[in-house]
């Protein structure tokens, strides 16, 4: 009789990688590519920031990934009158024991969705710099972890929008990826129509992940291999951010790590326990384009991301592939 050949952790982390990308493409139609990059995301242990117009479908895609893992999940719906106590928590008297009792905020969850982010003040928006940072919560001289696995994702709408706050530079450093969602296919918006829903709790999804599966995947991750000639092709991309004239600063070392990890993440969502230059072309736009910025910048934002886009996919193109 044939012996059952064990599967590598590569194997096993693809085949939960597969049910959970899957799982999310239930509800979300035509978008494999950007639920792809977010999972992606997710498995770095970064923070994604989903930055396009209303209505197509960023919400959807950060609440079907929260439905599909057994986790703790919360939505802040940001607007301009919220506080960061409302986001992180705040210290509240208790009678009963005579001292103050840290009461949670809904930053204290596995995913975090911050819903139109940019619709907030600037105050409200840095009380997210240190727990997207350490996975930590400062108050009062106290220090609180939020849990692992942590993500924040974010969706905004284009700052050219009436009542939205840019997110500064230094936040905007702080997410691992941005994605851009675009309309659906004609086939894809053809069967959104026919199965319509209006309501988040419309989504009925099963979860096929634990929060500690998350965790393994994570580590998983750490191990990918970076032969140096690939690590090499990842610096030479950074440092030529930081050699055009057209933009206004390169990009941090910070963002060469990003670069790093999140072509490792995709080497494994390919099933494979090494990196190969494909695997950084394919990140390199969502993870450096909203860390860049013009030093003439356009009126439209929309257009200027454009321009950016270009002017880095010139700038890949005349960087020599490992072999």
């Amino acid at each position: 009789m044939k012996e059952a050949t064990q599967e590598t952790p590569v194997e096993e982390a693809s085949l939960a990688l597969r049910k959970l990308k899957t799982n999310i493409g239930l509800y979300l139609k035509g978008k494999e590519d950007v639920i792809d990059q977010e999972i992606t995301c997710f498995i770095a242990s970064g923070h994604l920031l989903l930055e396009d117009l209303p209505g197509v479908g960023k919400t959807t895609l950060a609440y079907c990934l929260a439905k599909s893992i057994d986790c703790g999940f919360s939505r802040i719906q940001f607007t301009s009158d919220l506080l960061p106590s409302d986001v992180i928590g705040v210290s509240i008297y208790d009678e009963s024991v005579r001292e103050f009792v840290f009461k949670h905020g809904p930053v204290f969850a596995n995913i975090v969705l911050a819903d139109e982010i940019n619709r907030t003040t600037p105050k409200t928006q840095s009380s997210l710099l240190e727990v997207m940072d350490r996975g930590k919560v400062s108050v009062d001289g106290q220090t609180y972890a939020v849990g692992e696995p942590f993500m924040v994702v974010a969706t905004q709408n284009p700052v050219d929008f009436e009542g939205t706050f840019p997110l500064p530079e230094s936040q905007m450093d702080r997410f691992l990826m941005r994605l851009h969602m675009g309309y659906p296919d004609y086939n894809s918006e053809i069967d959104i129509l026919r199965n319509s829903y209006f309501r988040y709790e419309s989504i009925q999804l099963e979860p096929v992940l634990t929060a500690d599966e998350i965790v393994r995947l994570q580590e998983c991750v750490k191990g990918i291999y970076l032969e140096e000639s690939v690590v090499a092709f990842i610096l030479n991309i950074v440092t030529a951010t930081r050699g055009e004239s057209q933009l206004k600063a390169g990009v941090s070392t910070r963002a060469a790590l990003g670069l790093k990890v999140a072509s490792q993440a995709t080497a494994l969502m390919r099933g494979r326990d090494f990196v190969l230059p494909e695997d950084v072309l394919s990140v390199v736009e969502p993870v450096l384009i909203h860390r860049l910025s013009l030093k003439k910048p356009v009126a439209d934002a929309m257009e200027e991301r454009l321009m950016i886009s270009d002017l880095l996919s010139r700038m890949v193109d005349n960087i020599p592939r490992p072999t």
